[in-house]
């Protein structure tokens, strides 16, 4: 479970036991108003279970405070916006959230992004989006009838890149140059791909190469869509961010990643470097 989303849960958890305590009730008394077992309370109480909604109406109205349920209720819903389950999203296949992700580019007309095992979404061709499905699949134990359809969906969404409008700035770990994601064959093609993205007029390619300082290397991908959005995709939970403090937080370390960045003509050197160190291999 993502500590962040813990933190939330353990938070919303200690604002309930302050509406219980400021009602001079204790658990065991609050419980039998409510109607509940005893280890249930304590169990919200300590973050160790997510509350309906319901239960948190039942607890406001416990507590003698109506008022609170707008927050209460505001504070759950953030907490299942915010973090989503990628075994439970990846359920049904991999189609649905690719045509998420098709609805919100389209919305967006500056999008920013860091990757950094693999090659973005919006750079992949066919093959390589076909063979990351398949891993993925695989790895979460997830079906694979729809991976097709997923394939085609994301390569709906890279035809964003042509439209004038728009602004994509993109920043790459150098290591995903190497990460065979793919076969050989599917990555040289690949390569070849990312390679002539370098220098498009709505395309703005930066490799953070080895030799970066340390603590500016990625530890994990992220995408920012314009200013109201940050999705952060880690190994079992995928967040979206829409709070300003986040947002915030998020351009801050694009920033930051971005400068130590290279681009142009050296994005292009490193790329066809480790294509030849495919080739080679």
């Amino acid at each position: 479970m993502s500590t962040d989303y813990q933190s939330g849960r353990v938070s919303l958890g200690a604002r309930m036991r302050e509406l219980r305590t400021e009602a001079g009730l204790n658990g065991k008394e609050f419980a039998e108003r409510l109607g509940w077992q005893r280890s249930k309370v304590s169990r919200l109480e300590l973050g160790k279970q997510n509350p309906s909604r319901e239960d948190l109406v039942a607890w406001a109205e416990a507590s003698e405070r109506p008022d609170v349920v707008a927050e209460l209720t505001g504070r759950l819903a953030g907490l299942e916006t915010r973090y989503r389950s990628l075994r439970k999203q990846y359920s049904n296949g991999h189609r649905s959230r690719q045509e998420q992700g098709l609805v919100e580019t389209e919305q967006t007309t500056l999008l920013r992004a860091v990757e950094v095992v693999r090659i973005p979404g919006l750079f992949q061709t066919p093959e390589y989006a076909r063979a990351v499905f398949a891993a993925n699949a695989a790895f979460r134990n997830v079906p694979t009838d729809d991976i097709e359809d997923a394939v085609r969906a994301r390569m709906r969404r890279q035809q964003a890149l042509y439209e004038p409008e728009r602004s994509f700035r993109v920043l790459l770990w150098e290591g995903a140059l190497y990460a065979l994601n793919a076969p050989r064959p599917v990555m040289a093609a690949q390569l070849d791909r990312l390679r002539s993205m370098v220098g498009m007029d709505t395309v703005q390619l930066g490799i953070i190469p080895f030799a970066a300082e340390l603590r500016r290397s990625p530890s994990h991908g992220f995408w920012i869509y314009d200013r109201r959005l940050v999705i952060v995709e880690t190994l079992s939970t995928e967040m979206w961010l829409d709070d300003e403090e986040s947002i915030a937080l998020y351009e801050r370390a694009w920033d930051w990643l971005a400068d130590s960045a290279v681009y142009d003509a050296t994005a292009h050197r490193l790329i066809g470097r480790a294509s030849a160190a495919l080739n080679l291999s």
